[in-house]
């Protein structure tokens, strides 16, 4: 649950000030705040200690109107079902805006995959795939990593999937390791499509993306590609927070030896080449971008008050909370909408999902060309439709994804 209320309730709400400008039919309204299917089972599994464990697991399929159900598994200890429905609503819409032919699904299992074996963590993952093996499938629905996992738990998946099959089945899952399928380009896809949306953002707001300061909040696989690349770009990185402590130099960090220091320590905390920060300072810094990569509700209305940013590009799902991000508006602010600027990850995953199904796999460059091509529309799709509707980013992005779906709702008709 998410502080303040129901992370699915801030999806809403999001949600129903799109559906009210797009002027949205009753009907389709009703069916595009409903989760089509919401799966608990229980994987009881045997411990390393020899005692026996109930895990809870969660797989929600919001919306399959466009295609397969798409999106990530967590494991952490505090998913809820809330949470799990909320990210499937928001994958549905990001699938929409990025125009890949997928529905909307997202995963999770209640658990503490740092006091974890790898045997444990392998046994969870299958059980949890044979108690949810009907509802998944390259044209039923395909998941991916997500917060806790990784490609070798994306492998486990395919392996069990395709175990229960009969035949091997690489398109069922995305983000596996590259020996057995995987797309080139897809681990720093998310972040590389943070990179573009900043770009295309400081080319419309007209200041100069190679003199402009960021700040990166999280340092996982989106923070860390995200800083990189804008790096690459001649951003200047002023500041960097993990899950553990932050960094910051006022003359820019050295993105390469930092992600050699997070390989040897697990985290960016003690890194030498800056002073110690902390999340809270680092919202409050003077920069022109701030990149929540994070987790769900970091920019609050007690925070809001705090930021500086010119523009804060949503790596992470949903770090701001609805009040938040009204005041930033109000301020001028230029939120990219998470569903916006990291729908490079699945876009990328559709990438994958293609070559599996043709067999036929792209070099890394044509996979980067084709996300820069998808990620450069949808950006304009957005900021168009922010202009005609005289609205945010966010409330765009959703009219954009929102009139997509809900066109192909009405032309499919009613299964009855």
């Amino acid at each position: 649950m998410a502080a303040g209320g129901s992370i699915f309730n801030a999806m809403l709400q999001e949600f129903d000030g799109a559906a009210r400008l797009l002027g949205l039919d009753p009907g389709i309204w009703k069916i595009l705040t409903h989760p089509k299917r919401q799966i608990t089972v229980s994987c009881p599994i045997q411990m390393d200690n020899g005692e026996i464990e109930v895990f809870t697991g969660y797989r929600v399929q919001y919306n399959i109107t466009l295609g397969p159900a798409k999106g990530g598994i967590r494991y952490h200890p505090d998913v809820t079902l809330d949470e799990v429905t909320a990210l499937a609503a928001w994958m549905t819409w990001k699938c929409a805006v990025a125009q890949v032919p997928f529905g909307g699904g997202k995963g999770g299992i209640i658990c503490d995959p740092t006091r974890m074996s790898r045997r444990e963590l392998e046994a969870l993952t299958r059980r949890y795939v044979a108690e949810i093996v009907d509802a998944i499938g390259p044209d039923k629905d395909v998941p991916a990593p997500d917060v806790n996992t990784n490609a070798q738990v994306m492998a486990w998946i395919m392996d069990t999937y395709s175990m229960h099959v009969g035949h091997t089945s690489t398109a069922v899952v995305t983000g596996k390791p590259v020996e057995m399928g995987g797309s080139l380009g897809r681990r720093e896809a998310t972040g590389r499509g943070v990179m573009i949306t900043t770009r295309e953002a400081a080319k419309h707001l007209g200041f100069d993306i190679q003199s402009a300061t960021v700040a990166v909040q999280g340092f996982g696989n989106v923070g860390s590609v995200s800083a990189d690349l804008l790096s690459q770009i001649g951003a200047t990185i002023v500041a960097v927070t993990d899950w553990k402590g932050g960094v910051y130099n006022a003359k820019g960090l050295d993105i390469p030896k930092m992600l050699d220091y997070m390989k040897q320590h697990t985290t960016i905390d003690g890194f030498p080449g800056g002073e110690s920060i902390e999340n809270a300072a680092l919202f409050a810094l003077d920069v022109d971008v701030l990149v929540p990569a994070a987790l769900e509700n970091q920019i609050t209305a007690e925070n809001v008050g705090e930021i500086k940013a010119k523009v804060i590009a949503e790596g992470a799902n949903g770090p701001t909370t609805p009040d938040a991000h009204k005041t930033l508006h109000d301020r001028g602010v230029f939120v990219i909408p998470d569903i916006l600027a990291n729908a490079g990850g699945v876009t990328t995953s559709y990438f994958e999902w293609v070559q599996n199904r043709h067999g036929y796999f792209w070099e890394e460059d044509e996979v980067n060309r084709r996300l820069e091509v998808k990620m450069c529309d949808a950006f304009k799709d957005v900021l168009q439709t922010s202009i005609k509707y005289k609205t945010d980013l966010r409330t765009a992005a959703y009219v954009v994804a929102i009139s997509r779906v809900a066109t192909v709702t009405k032309l499919r008709g009613m299964y009855a």
